[in-house]
C-alpha cells in the first residue's frame, strides 16, 4: 500500500481544512514548495497536492506554485481543485502532473471524464468526496444525493482506472477512517481504492492495508507529529 502525503495550498500557504470547512483552517507553512521537498526527503514516492482555491472558484488559483513543485521534486505529483475542462488537463499533464484528479465534473460532465480516460489512461483519476455516503462537490460546498458506491461504479464503466475516496466528516479531524465505507468501495467497485480522510495513527495505516485499498493519503496527521512519515513507509503493507 503506498502511503501519499498530502500538501493542501490555500492563498499560496500550505494549510489543512477541518471537514472541508474553509472557515476552519489551520496553516502549517507558508511555504508550500518547502513542505513538498522536506515530504520528499523523508521517503515520499508520491505526492498528493490539492489547489484549495481552485477547488472552490473553479478554475486554477496556485498554479505557479504547483507548477514549481513538480519542476523541484523527483517524485510523481497528484493533482486536484477546480480541474474542470479538458484545456486544464492538458495544461498540468504538459507541466508534469503526473496524475490529474476530477472531481466535480465526475458528477456533472462524465462524458468529458470517458473522453480523457481514452485520451490519457492512468493519468486520470476520480476523487469521491463523500458527505455520510453521499457525493459532494464544488470544494465540497454542495451536496448531491448521489451514493459514492454509486458514482464509483458508474466510473468502472466510463474507462476511470483509479479513484480517491475521502470521508469530507472525517477529514482533518484526527479520529479515524471510515473503515465500513472503505471497505464498501473496495468490494463493490472493481477499482484500485486510494483512502483519505481521519487517518491519524500507524494503526490506522495497518487497517486500511488489510482491506486491500491501494494507497492511504496523509494530511493533518503528518503536520501534527501524530504520524511519522519514515514510521509510515517502514511498515510492511
Amino acid at each position: 500500500m503506498e502511503i501519499i502525503p498530502a500538501v493542501d495550498i490555500k492563498g499560496g500557504k500550505c494549510v489543512r481544512l477541518y471537514q472541508g470547512d474553509y472557515r476552519r483552517e489551520t496553516v502549517f507553512s507558508e511555504d508550500p514548495v518547502a513542505v513538498a521537498l522536506e515530504w520528499q526527503s523523508q521517503g515520499a514516492k508520491r505526492l498528493h497536492l490539492v489547489d484549495l482555491d481552485g477547488a472552490a472558484d473553479g478554475g486554477p488559483r496556485n498554479r505557479a506554485i504547483v507548477e514549481t513543485i513538480v519542476k523541484r521534486i523527483g517524485i510523481p505529483v497528484q493533482l486536484g481543485g477546480g480541474i474542470r475542462d479538458e484545456a486544464s488537463v492538458v495544461k498540468l499533464l504538459a507541466i508534469g502532473v503526473g496524475r490529474v484528479i476530477l472531481g466535480t465534473v465526475a458528477v456533472e460532465n462524465s462524458e468529458m471524464v470517458q473522453r480523457l480516460c481514452q485520451k490519457y489512461g492512468e493519468a486520470i483519476v476520480v476523487g469521491i468526496d463523500a458527505r455520510d455516503g453521499r457525493v459532494a462537490i464544488h470544494g465540497w460546498q454542495k451536496g448531491t444525493e448521489i451514493a459514492a458506491l454509486e458514482l464509483g461504479r458508474k466510473m468502472a464503466t466510463l474507462g476511470v482506472r483509479r479513484i480517491i475516496y475521502t470521508d469530507i466528516k472525517r477529514d482533518g479531524t484526527l479520529t479515524e477512517p471510515g473503515f465500513k465505507a472503505i471497505a464498501e468501495m473496495v468490494k463493490g467497485v472493481n477499482l484500485p481504492i486510494i483512502a483519505a480522510g481521519g487517518i491519524s495513527a500507524l494503526s490506522h495505516l495497518r487497517k486500511l492495508g488489510e482491506l486491500g485499498v491501494e494507497g492511504a493519503i496523509v494530511g493533518r496527521a503528518l503536520y501534527t507529529g501524530d504520524i511519522n512519515l519514515k514510521e509510515a513507509l517502514a511498515l510492511e503493507l
